[in-house]
């Protein structure tokens, strides 16, 4: 038992440890290969002409970005 206590602190600290880094950094968590970018994707679906499904969602981001544009004060 007392294994299992000394080894959940340590992996306890190193946890708390690993989140206190990233939270001084203020960096956004990043795959270590660069991810779909890194196989020269832009994109996860990489087919020529998008579904409903994501052509409804690209318009709706379009016409946000449009409003956002659109009522700027700056």
């Amino acid at each position: 038992m007392a294994y299992f206590a000394a080894t959940f602190v340590i992996f306890a600290l190193v946890i708390a440890g690993m989140s206190i880094g990233y939270i001084v950094q203020e960096k956004s968590i990043t795959g270590s290969c660069g991810g779909i970018s890194g196989l020269g994707m832009e994109k996860a679906c990489d087919c020529p002409d998008p579904c409903d499904k994501r052509k409804a969602k690209m318009a709706k981001e379009e016409a946000k970005q449009k409003m956002l544009n659109e009522n700027r004060i700056i």
